[in-house]
Order: structure tokens, then C-alpha cells, then sequence
């Protein structure tokens, strides 16, 4: 069975961005996050969570 939301996980893991750095942006703690990705979220929410990836994958390649 496919886990929920495994494209933002699998998006986030190949930029090299750990989960708890993507809430930690979205202003919620890991552990809420964590229980946010069990359910698959809306396109809406999902567009940001790939900007915020691709925000902190640039960061890391510039700092």
C-alpha cells in the first residue's frame, strides 16, 4: 500500500531535507507534522510544502 503523501517525503529525502526542517517553516513541531502527513493533504497545501523544500534545499546549497 502506498503511504500518504510519499511524493512530498520522497521529494523532501532526494533535496536532502530532513521532515522536522519543513515544520519548523510551516511554524508547527515535527511531531505535528509527522501526524499531518498520514492523511493525504490538498494540492494547496502540497504546492507549498514543495516550495518550502525547494527553499531549504537551495539554502543548504548556498550556505
Amino acid at each position: 500500500m502506498n503511504q500518504p503523501n510519499n511524493d512530498l517525503r520522497l521529494a523532501a529525502a532526494g533535496r536532502g531535507v530532513p521532515l522536522w526542517k519543513i515544520a519548523e517553516a510551516l511554524g508547527i513541531t515535527d511531531s505535528s507534522f509527522s501526524r499531518k502527513l498520514r492523511h493525504e493533504l490538498s494540492p494547496e497545501e502540497k504546492q507549498k510544502i514543495y516550495i518550502i523544500i525547494e527553499r531549504i534545499a537551495e539554502e543548504r546549497s548556498n550556505g
